[in-house]
């Protein structure tokens, strides 16, 4: 039976850069690998969406909200 399956993920950075520097932002190398390692299972970005992120009330985090697709069985 073939088809898409659907995976939906939520990127962000550690809290640590929020807790020390007040704001947080996607390392863009690793955002990139992390793209990388799941187009190598067969999955392709279909959208995404950027986001800050309140942390512990005061500190903000930069997100993406990603959204994968592949073939149904890969």
């Amino acid at each position: 039976m073939g088809g898409l399956e659907y995976k939906v993920i939520i990127y962000q950075e550690g809290l640590l850069g929020s807790v020390v520097l007040g704001q947080s932002k996607v390392d863009p190398e690793r955002f990139s690998d992390f793209l990388n390692r799941h187009a190598a299972e067969g999955w392709r970005v279909v959208t995404m969406e950027r986001e800050a992120r309140r942390t512990l009330l005061f500190w903000q985090r930069e997100a993406f909200m990603v959204v994968l697709e592949r073939a149904r069985g890969q």
